[in-house]
């Protein structure tokens, strides 16, 4: 089989980035960053999944300190930080690979104790995860006041503006799995009654000023954002999530943003992609129709599937998590359609800097 006739392995022309196939890594949770500060082996793991034209987008990191909720997990707001990223971000360059970064703020989803200087978590509202989801005790957060939601606004512009000072070509926003943009977009958490809660209009407008913040800074076409609507993680939950990502899909046109990157819903933890094999998943559709730059979608997809959403034009680009965790040479992998490694889910948050992190085996030997 040519690798022409394979949906997956065509080029594709994302803003000003000539990407030669459709393949994206998703931005994936590592906990391999060393007091928030990314490490030399992340060059090692990024550069191992990097290829002429590919897409890479980093695991989330914080746009502050008290936007991380998770230990061993990167920062872009100290010059140490921006520092360390720079040669991670050049082993990816030197492959030809085209690097975005997640920017991340955790909100409310936080365990006890974890914020410095005895700090309370900031969210839409001051009310908290239950006790127990996923196992945790979560602190209770208290809610923004309007008069600080300018500062968090410039927390992500800062941010931008570093990870581009760093070398990334661009920002990803993290919009998506109950985390604090997220716990502003939906109604179950949102309950504000001042302009950035109530309506769909008030609860999406601090999403959109941070885009409008962060693509003045940097320039929309370094932008793209992951939302979320019909996923339920930390108790995000939203009444009418159709009306949700088709009013976001459309008020992102305004700012002309390199691209949208969208989970597929989920049930029970499931990715709802099953089907007979001419049928691609049609949840996003609205939102794919409406955006009018890139579309990315996310969750769950194998190779048939990938290359079916992009024949039929459901997305332009498909994000690889798991898999891609685990087959660090996946492009090859479907353009051969060789077998891929099974991941190991016991490894995925482990801080250890090889196991689970750069020792799945290629299908050949790299050069």
């Amino acid at each position: 089989m040519e690798v022409q006739n394979i949906p997956l392995l065509t080029q594709y022309k994302m803003g000003e980035f000539d990407l030669s196939h459709r393949i994206v890594l998703a931005p994936l949770t590592r906990f391999r960053s060393f007091n928030n500060v990314a490490q030399p082996h992340a060059a090692v793991y990024y550069s191992q999944r990097a290829t002429k034209g590919g897409l890479l987008i980093a695991e989330a990191t914080g746009v502050s300190d008290i936007a991380q909720g998770y230990r061993d997990t990167p920062g872009i707001w100290t010059r140490e930080q921006v520092e360390a990223w720079k040669p991670i971000v050049d082993a990816v360059h030197e492959k030809g690979s085209i690097f975005f970064l997640q920017l991340w703020h955790v909100g409310r989803a936080i365990t006890n104790g974890f914020l410095p200087n005895g700090q309370t978590p900031i969210s839409s509202t001051a009310t908290g995860i239950s006790p127990g989801v996923d196992g945790q005790e979560w602190a209770p957060p208290r809610r923004l006041t309007k008069d600080e939601i300018p500062g968090v606004v410039n927390d992500f512009r800062i941010a931008a503006r570093n990870a581009i000072e760093a070398g990334f070509d661009g920002v990803e926003l993290h919009g998506a799995n109950g985390y604090l943009i997220e716990q502003f977009l939906k109604d179950y958490v949102n309950d504000r009654t001042d302009e950035y809660g109530g309506s769909l209009e008030n609860r999406c407008r601090f999403a959109l000023e941070i885009v409008e913040a962060v693509a003045n800074e940097i320039g929309s076409n370094r932008v793209g954002i992951r939302l979320s609507p019909y996923t339920n993680l930390s108790e995000s939950i939203d009444s009418d999530p159709d009306a949700l990502g088709l009013y976001m899909a459309n008020a992102l046109n305004k700012f002309d943003i390199c691209y949208l990157h969208v989970i597929e819903p989920r049930v029970y933890g499931t990715v709802v992609l099953q089907g007979p094999e001419d049928e691609v998943p049609h949840k996003l559709l609205p939102m794919r129709k409406a955006f009018k730059n890139t579309f990315i979608a996310a969750g769950g997809y194998d190779r048939r599937k990938g290359n079916l959403a992009i024949s039929k034009n459901y997305a332009d680009l498909i994000a690889y998590g798991r898999s891609f965790l685990a087959n660090p040479d996946l492009v090859r992998r479907f353009e051969v359609d060789a077998p891929l490694n099974k991941y190991n889910r016991s490894t995925f948050y482990i801080p250890d800097p090889v196991v689970g992190y750069t020792d799945y085996p290629f299908l050949e030997e790299p050069n």
